[in-house]
């Protein structure tokens, strides 16, 4: 039985961490914190567990193994790798910090400390993205040349319970591309198999505004496009400004067809091959996440989950890859170790 504690109770712990935990016949929920105590308190009551005056507190508690860190972008790091130098393993939110070097901080605490450190990239979960990896995987389409990824929605207003901290700009850092975009990075690397080396990217605030009418001090939309060290290249969008239904799919374009994932509105699924015969494939609606079951799996198997902070290092390189090249107008080399990996395969295969 892991023991788990909940590191801010907020929007995400609550519909995401807190009942899949509870529901998870080798977990048990036995600690809270979070800033607004009376918050803590009502999960606590709700789920069971302490309620501690601080997260220093929480984590002198030798009767918890492991931690979920959902707090705001900017104190992801600090909380982390407190906790993993205090010897819990740690289920961190993404994106999984602000700068690159606080990523790279917190792997190493993990690997110091002999700790598993795992971050929440959903989207690998879904049942439709892990159907469509096998598809590839058997080559349905043949080898992907290109692709098109997207996520848009209407933007993140109401999302918090403290107020929108996604727009400020010392909370959050940075915004629709690590909200949303980190999402389809993660994604494309694991549909593909193969890691971002390279990016030309436009991040942009185009429409939301502050109180006082101000262009928020985030982005709101990210264009990017994406080179991959396995030959592959494509696009990914992220939008806050989808003001409608969210938009949400994924083509990729390979040597012997075309995969259209959620793209259809009668199957989540859809191949076309090269002589245009339509494949489509359904399935049931799944209402967990996959997250808290994955990292729960590893703690109770001691293994690496799935989406552990090395892992993930790869997508927060392009994320600031992305940054980077918006700022500079240049296309920005990202995961240059890929890359000579890459160079190394194709000397040896001459």
């Amino acid at each position: 039985m892991i023991r788990v504690a909940v590191i801010g109770c907020g929007k995400i712990a609550q519909v995401r961490h807190l009942p899949e935990y509870a529901t998870n016949p080798n977990a048990q929920l036995v600690a809270y914190y979070d800033k607004n105590s009376q918050r803590a308190h009502e999960v606590a009551a709700q789920y069971g567990g302490k309620v501690y005056d601080s997260y220093f507190d929480l984590l002198k508690d030798p009767e918890i193994d492991a931690v979920s860190v959902c707090v705001e972008n900017r104190s992801h790091a600090e909380m982390t790798t407190a906790a993993l130098y205090a010897g819990k393993h740690v289920l961190c939110e993404k994106p999984m910090a602000v700068t690159l070097a606080e990523c790279e901080s917190m792997v190493a605490a993990a690997e110091f400390n002999n700790r598993h450190l795992m971050i929440g990239h959903n989207m690998r979960f879904d049942p439709v993205h892990r159907r469509a990896k096998e598809l590839l995987e058997q080559g349905v389409i043949g080898d992907v040349i290109t692709f098109r990824t997207g996520l848009g929605t209407s933007g993140p207003e109401g999302w918090s319970m403290e107020g929108n901290w996604f727009f400020d700009k010392k909370k959050a850092v940075m915004g629709a591309l690590s909200d949303l975009g980190i999402h389809k990075i993660d994604l494309m690397q694991y549909l593909t198999g193969q890691t971002v080396i390279e990016t030309t990217a436009k991040i942009l605030t185009l429409n939301k505004h502050d109180r006082e009418d101000h262009l928020i001090g985030v982005d709101d939309n990210a264009l990017c496009i994406l080179r991959m060290n396995g030959g592959s290249a494509g696009t990914m969008a992220a939008s806050w400004t989808v003001y409608g239904q969210e938009s949400n799919s994924t083509c990729l374009f390979g040597t012997r067809g075309v995969m259209r994932i959620y793209n259809s509105l009668t199957a989540p699924i859809e191949v076309r091959d090269l002589n245009n015969t339509i494949t489509a494939y359904q399935f049931e609606h799944q209402t967990r996440s996959g997250v808290i079951d994955e990292f729960i799996d590893a703690l109770e198997h001691d293994r690496e989950p799935e989406v552990s902070g090395r892992e993930a290092l790869t997508t927060m390189r392009t994320i600031f890859g992305c940054i980077k090249s918006s700022e500079t107008g240049r296309t920005v080399s990202v995961n240059n170790s890929f890359v000579t990996h890459l160079q190394d395969g194709y000397r040896r295969n001459k």
